[in-house]
């Protein structure tokens, strides 16, 4: 483990409440490491936004949590909000397809499963919360990223390694372009063995009030079960992503006047 960003981390919480301001001298007393140690750390999380520097006089010199800690804990919020409204349509849809159903949202670079139901199918994939994918592979993942902003898109796309897990795996931004588009047209997005052979997942999007897709709703499971069944599955996972869009406070209405 990395001790400089721990130390770091740590001074975060010689903040609170009682407390909310702290200057360079009650920080590095309180951590018992020197001045320029503190400084050096306190210097880096005001640089990343998670520490805010406010200068009362030349002498007065004072440290406040910064903003960035509020909008991570907004996300950490909305998470939870999330998997608490979508845990008993995800069991009811789950009872209904008899398939794994999962809820995948956007972490960094990845996407990662915050939430899982599982099937009672003999033969079933596993997977489990806190799994991470790249975002080029899987119905969820590749939903997500048709749905972001067109900028946060470009910049994943700049920097994103295309690498393949399977022979169906997608590995040109060409290809991933054209997937992409026809998500946002079709509405859905399906991955027929681009992690494992064998097996299909199927996304719909889960929006919050704004209307921005926050999470997808995922069902997935071996392909020999899917093919036939495919518009049932299919209408059935569509149905729950909008029962919890609506339960978000999502009103198509609503959103179709800004447009």
């Amino acid at each position: 483990m990395n001790q400089s960003v721990i130390k770091a981390l740590n001074l975060i919480n010689y903040f609170s409440l009682d407390k909310p301001e702290q200057s360079l001298s009650d920080i590095a007393k309180l951590s018992g490491m020197s001045k320029p140690t503190t400084y050096r750390l306190l210097s880096s999380l005001e640089f990343c936004g998670f520490l805010s520097k406010i200068k009362y006089s030349d002498q007065d010199i004072r440290y406040r949590l910064g903003m960035k800690l509020l909008e991570l804990g907004n996300i950490v919020l909305e998470q939870s909000e999330v998997r608490k409204v979508c845990l008993p349509l995800m069991k009811q849809l789950a009872e209904s397809v008899d398939e794994a159903v999962h809820l995948v949202v956007v972490d960094g670079e990845h996407a990662v499963y915050i939430e899982k139901v599982d099937s009672k199918q003999p033969i079933r994939l596993f997977t489990s919360v806190g799994r991470r994918s790249p975002l080029h592979l899987g119905s969820g993942s590749k939903l997500l990223l048709a749905h972001m902003d067109g900028l946060e898109r470009a910049k994943h796309l700049q920097k994103m390694e295309l690498i393949a897990m399977t022979p169906n795996s997608i590995t040109t931004i060409e290809g991933l372009e054209k997937e992409l588009t026809k998500i946002i047209q079709d509405g859905y997005s399906i991955s027929d063995g681009e992690q494992t052979l064998d097996t299909i997942g199927l996304s719909f999007p889960i929006r919050n009030h704004k209307g921005n897709v926050i999470a997808a709703l995922t069902i997935s499971g071996m392909k020999s079960r899917f093919q036939e069944r495919l518009a049932f599955l299919l209408e059935e996972t569509k149905k729950a992503a909008d029962l919890i869009s609506g339960d978000l406070g999502y009103r198509k209405e609503v959103i179709s006047l800004k447009i």
